[in-house]
């Protein structure tokens, strides 16, 4: 076939193989940046209008972030996220969310590996989903993290969804909110009676996505299936451990765990595999970590935390005084809520950087929240020398942005690093 793989960052550098593996088809790159490091002899259409006319390709393979809407071809507009769910032999468990989805399909990769299944971790977190489709056997189970952008226009469902607390996010991308609803909405619509779906019944948003769904379905948390009562989580009557298995801080960290029960239960009611499993994971990368003590203060890195709701969630996680440090690139967030849970704490004070500084500064002052400060040069250095001045003993200094790193840093990963490093030199 004639194929374009349009967008080359890393999922198009993994498309990019994958379909040269077949040295029939004819691949050309497509990307709007200019310029960027391809493999020596490929074909290129390079420019700010590379997108626009795309006419006489068999098959456009467009990278997750990049919009269907943006691609113009009378060719057949594909993905990474759709060729695996055809092509994959084994059974799909699939996780979207707002939030907390890269950590419950974490868990539920740790529990289905202390039941002893062969498990993949791919998406939005772990490998590349392509890089690892020849690998993939029948007998195996494939954990997918699925952000809007993958589910876009996403073919078919997997077999078992996770539908987690979604909130107005990405709208920088989406044309709004009913839009991103939409998108994350295909994990379930594709689905059909002999799946199941596990999802936020409190959330109104993840409910409406279950609405769309054939499957089987279990709403979380809730006492007919996975929820916590006396300290302990249970299933339905069924007691399976003490909360304390779980090694991650957070009352919202309870919700993901009830998910990731929710989803194993199918495949294992082992009691002993679920408490291992929920105790062999420690947590991700710049979710929450504890980075080290200077002069009694507690520092954490929450870098991963890019919603008003994450911020949020981490604020609660703590009861002692804070510093938070918010704020960076946009995704169209909403930031009252955030504002309102700053008034409502004791002893916290929040330093604002980016550009969402002021909608930030704004939300917390419709809250009546006055104790925040916007840096001007937001350097990690800067941010974190200012949030040592302003912290007390036996308080923590929290950087849970809240926003999306772009301008200020490469992505939440080097955000978290440059956070780190700078706590580290102190």
């Amino acid at each position: 076939m004639k194929i374009a793989i349009a967008g080359y960052g890393l999922e198009g550098e993994s498309n990019y193989r994958y379909f040269s593996a077949d040295p029939s088809n004819d691949i050309t790159i497509i990307d709007e940046r200019q310029p960027i490091a391809v493999p020596d002899g490929a074909k290129t259409i390079i420019g700010e209008d590379a997108f626009k006319n795309l006419k006489g390709f068999d098959l456009v393979v467009r990278t997750a972030g990049l919009a269907p809407r943006k691609i113009k071809t009378d060719g057949k507009v594909w993905s990474a996220t759709n060729e695996f769910f055809q092509k994959c032999p084994a059974s799909i468990i699939g996780v979207t969310g707002s939030k907390g989805k890269g950590t419950t399909a974490s868990l539920i990769a740790s529990i289905l590996e202390a039941a002893g299944r062969k498990v993949w971790l791919v998406g939005n977190i772990g490998l590349p989903s392509l890089d690892i489709l020849s690998q993939v056997s029948s007998d195996d189970l494939v954990v997918y993290e699925l952000s809007s952008f993958q589910l876009w226009d996403l073919k078919r469902s997997p077999h078992t969804a996770v539908v987690l607390f979604i909130e107005q996010e990405h709208l920088d991308v989406h044309f709004d909110m009913q839009d991103y609803v939409n998108a994350k909405s295909n994990i379930a619509r594709h689905q059909t009676n002999q799946d199941y779906l596990v999802y936020n019944g409190a959330n109104q948003y993840s409910a409406s996505i279950a609405d769309t769904s054939e499957a089987t379905k279990a709403a979380y948390p809730s006492v007919l299936s996975a929820h916590v009562d006396n300290k302990s989580f249970y299933y339905g009557e069924q007691k399976i451990c003490s909360i304390s298995a779980l090694q991650l801080r957070g009352e919202h960290n309870l919700d993901n765990a009830c998910a990731a029960i929710d989803a194993v239960w199918p495949i294992t009611q082992d009691i002993k595999v679920i408490t291992n499993g929920l105790k062999n994971f420690k947590g991700l990368p710049h979710r929450l970590k504890f980075v080290r003590t200077v002069d009694g203060v507690d520092y954490y890195d929450d870098s991963i935390a890019t919603t008003p709701s994450s911020a949020i969630a981490a604020l609660r996680a703590f009861s002692v005084p804070k510093v938070i440090i918010l704020g960076g690139s946009s995704k169209g967030s909403n930031f009252i809520e955030l504002g309102r849970q700053l008034a409502a704490e004791e002893n916290t004070r929040a330093i604002l950087i980016g550009e969402e500084a002021e909608n930030i500064a704004h939300a917390c002052q419709a809250a009546g929240f006055v104790d925040y400060e916007i840096i001007e040069n937001p350097t990690a250095t800067n941010f974190v020398a200012r949030a040592r001045s302003l912290a007390v003993k036996g308080g923590v200094v929290l950087l849970s942005p809240a926003c999306a790193s772009f301008g200020l840093f490469k992505n939440y990963s080097d955000r978290g690093d440059q956070y780190i490093a700078a706590v580290e030199a102190l």
